[in-house]
């Protein structure tokens, strides 16, 4: 594990309470917008799981990074840009892991100029930060 930084600005924190787990519990957040059931995947119920949340913050997040990429490559983001996120709960001799894979659109681009703009955001988006060496993730440019 690295060392952390001496100095770092938190520019947000956010809070959430949950209570009675993924089958059946609840989310809360101190704000009020996410007020949500869990329900295990697989199974009747409105809810959602934590895999779910996962691929949605995670991929917001990493589409975010590519926006700070190309407004730094000087390039237009196209507004069509799109991820398709999947994250897999799996189950193996070393217990319950995780695995995701990103299928990215970036229409309108140059092939090489979305594969860098990808490349970068993945270098720089702090969920990627968070999973490098913990969850294998697949990013392909589709």
């Amino acid at each position: 594990m690295s060392a952390s930084p001496k100095f770092r600005k938190v520019l947000y924190t956010g809070k959430v309470r949950t209570a009675g787990g993924r089958d059946g519990g609840v989310s809360r957040s101190d704000d009020g917008r996410i007020d949500l059931t869990h329900t295990v995947p697989g199974k009747a119920g409105n809810g959602t799981n934590p895999e779910q949340l996962l691929a949605t913050g995670w991929s917001a997040c990493f589409q975010g990074a590519m926006g700070l990429a190309a407004a730094k490559m000087k390039v237009a983001m196209p507004a069509e840009t799109a991820i398709d996120a999947e994250v897999d709960l799996c189950l193996g001799d070393d217990g319950y892991s995780l695995q995701a894979r990103f299928n990215i659109s970036v229409p309108g681009l140059p092939r090489d100029t979305a594969q860098a703009l990808i490349d970068s955001a993945h270098k720089t988006c702090p969920y990627s930060k968070a999973m490098q060496g913990n969850v294998p993730v697949t990013l392909t440019l589709v």
